[in-house]
């Protein structure tokens, strides 16, 4: 499907939509940059007809455009021969001579829809942008870039500009879509919202309107209790793991939050952070009785845990309450050997936050060729939880198959700690009674905001600290 959001006529011909996205790119061209010597590639389907419309409306701009089409002119049929015998120009084979002279490109081989890797002509030509560092923008997709999973078929260029129609594709907010794409525009080629609901849409790119209602307003009637009271599991050895969640769960707005951990770790939670409540475990059962504590409300297993039994047994006290659960790192790898165990306990709500190398022990039977959005979709259906699949492009979603897709995370999260907080402010979240789901999605959000306000040289630490910030910022 094509177009961009808003008005128009539902009824309206390919020629005319073809039209409209032809104009919407070339218009995108023409503000974005000077006047320069233009190569369009168009491909053999409604991609390459949008390029004959961008070639014809950059030429009547007064702009130097010469065509290559991948195929034969008099092969082409429907709504692209249409396009094609509206371009008064020559036509030229797509080759890598063709890019001669450092030409601004337009990329109109193939969109969101392509399926194979490319070879032959379009190869080379996909390589010599690349080689050559030229300035391409992509229509509607980088060519070889797969739409609905990101994954690269063979060869993609590298693109200054990409504009799409109608809304974001996953691919777009993909790691590779975020390297390859460049400045994203969407351009309205005139299909009605109304067609979301014909398509029937379930994944959201995520941002502040989705769940931003959801988000508790502080009442001047509060009280601590009122607020929620989150329960972390201390491991014996890794305390800053456990530490950092639970700050970042007291940041984030939640009233309390107690870290239970092994007699012997004790003393060095105690001497930490003086706003968290300490509790020993001893002996069997110990984080059950705990958590007996109905104000006690959501609980977080896994940060510096250890992949040990113990770990495994802590989850299934955890689980056996029915209150919802964070469970991250150690709790998940703990399970890697079985972990229909695992799925088994899960009662009540539960959020699974795996990064990539913990998601695949945890789901060895999905197809590795699946795209993020499904492997974490399919993931959500086996286990019965909501997951969040961690990454620059981290998926959150639903056993319901809600899913959302992140795209505001910065390169410098990527270091450790960042985890473990981000397991903290889901927990404050829920506590102050989100959804798992809603909560998922506004915590990685509010993670990729923090650390973009605090920039190059982020450790863990300071995520926390920003929070105050983005919130004040949302409420706003």
């Amino acid at each position: 499907m094509r177009g961009a959001g808003g008005g128009g006529d539902e009824s309206a011909s390919g020629s005319t939509l073809m039209e409209a996205a032809g104009a919407g790119v070339a218009n995108a061209v023409i503000e974005r940059f000077l006047p320069q010597p233009v190569v369009v590639l168009c491909g053999p389907g409604n991609n390459g007809g949008d390029g004959f419309v961008i070639a014809r409306h950059l030429a009547a701009a007064g702009w130097p455009v010469r065509v290559g089409l991948l195929g034969e002119r008099a092969r082409l049929t429907g709504d692209a021969m249409w396009a094609a015998i509206l371009w008064e120009g020559a036509v030229e084979p797509v080759s890598a001579g063709l890019l001669a002279g450092r030409p601004l490109v337009v990329d109109a081989l193939f969109g969101a829809g392509l399926k194979r890797p490319i070879e032959g002509k379009a190869a080379e030509a996909v390589e010599t942008i690349n080689s050559r560092d030229l300035v391409c923008v992509g229509v509607d997709m980088p060519s070889g870039l797969e739409g609905d999973t990101g994954r690269i078929l063979g060869h993609a260029p590298r693109c200054a500009m990409t504009v799409t129609f109608f809304r974001p594709k996953p691919a777009h907010l993909s790691v590779n879509g975020r390297l390859l794409c460049g400045e994203l525009r969407v351009v309205d080629i005139g299909i009605p919202r109304a067609a979301l609901k014909t398509i029937g849409a379930r994944q959201w790119r995520n941002e502040p309107p989705l769940w931003q209602a959801a988000l508790r307003t502080p009442s001047l009637a509060d009280h601590k209790y009122v607020r929620g009271h989150v329960m972390v599991a201390g491991g014996e050895t890794m305390t800053g793991a456990a530490r950092l969640a639970a700050l970042a769960a007291r940041r984030i707005g939640a009233g309390l939050v107690t870290i239970a951990a092994p007699s012997a770790a004790v003393a060095a939670y105690q001497a930490a952070e003086p706003g968290n409540i300490v509790a020993p475990l001893d002996g069997a059962g110990a984080f059950r009785q705990l958590a007996a504590d109905p104000r006690r409300n959501v609980l977080v297993v896994g940060p510096g845990a250890g992949a040990t039994p113990a770990t495994r047994r802590l989850v299934a006290e955890a689980l056996a309450t029915s209150r919802a659960c964070v469970l991250d790192a150690d709790a998940l790898t703990a399970f890697s050997g079985d972990p229909a165990a695992l799925f088994g306990d899960i009662r009540g709500p539960v959020v699974l936050t795996p990064h990539d190398g913990e998601f695949a022990r945890l789901f060895p039977g999905l197809p590795p060729d699946l795209g993020k959005l499904d492997r974490a979709r399919q993931a959500a259906r086996l286990a019965g939880a909501v997951v969040l699949l961690k990454g620059a492009d981290t998926v959150v979603a639903a056993p319901d198959g809600r899913a959302v897709i992140n795209a505001n995370a910065p390169p410098w999260l990527a270091t450790a700690g960042a985890g473990d907080v981000l397991s903290g402010m889901i927990a404050g979240l829920a506590a102050q009674g989100m959804t798992l789901f809603a909560a998922a999605a506004a915590a990685v959000w509010m993670h990729g905001a923090a650390a973009a306000r605090f920039g190059p040289g982020l450790i863990a630490e300071d995520l926390p600290a920003q929070l105050p910030q983005v919130l004040r910022s949302l409420a706003s």
